[in-house]
């Protein structure tokens, strides 16, 4: 099964995809490491992302997106773009969409921890919560 994490921060949708056969993880090479959104978006910027987005599942033939919950209000809240291409990404037919909060992230990952130290896996430093969503996923099964 394939699953995409996904880690949303300001005008960004940062992926990382994880393959899990067996009891083997694959992380396949991704044309894509982030999607963006312009800051002076509009509708069809909007539109733009969300295909962009569903293309990108599509060619990398995910089964699963999991996107890293964000607070709605407090000190860690999400900003607003975030939560547009929050629902841009749940609004995409035939994707199977989850949302993993940092709390069950941190459960999971405390019971099974990453079998690899994050730097040995050749993805750049700002996929880390993207591929730690992706991880989780598979782990909560």
């Amino acid at each position: 099964m394939k699953i995409c994490g996904v880690d949303l921060s300001a005008n960004d949708a940062v992926v990382s995809i994880v393959q899990l056969e067996g009891q083997q993880f694959n992380i396949p090479e991704c044309r894509v490491r982030k999607l963006s959104l312009p800051k002076g978006h509009s509708r069809e910027d909007l539109q733009k992302f969300q295909f962009a987005f569903a293309q990108l599942m599509k060619d990398y033939k995910v089964d699963k997106v999991v996107i890293k919950e964000r607070m709605p209000k407090g000190k860690f809240a999400g900003g607003a773009v975030s939560f547009k291409l929050e629902s841009a990404i749940q609004l995409i037919a035939d994707i199977d969409v989850d949302i993993l909060s940092p709390t069950q992230i941190k459960a999971v990952l405390s019971d099974k921890p990453l079998p690899i130290a994050f730097s040995e896996t050749g993805l750049k430093v700002f996929q880390e919560a993207a591929f730690t969503v992706a991880y989780a996923a598979h782990m909560s099964k």
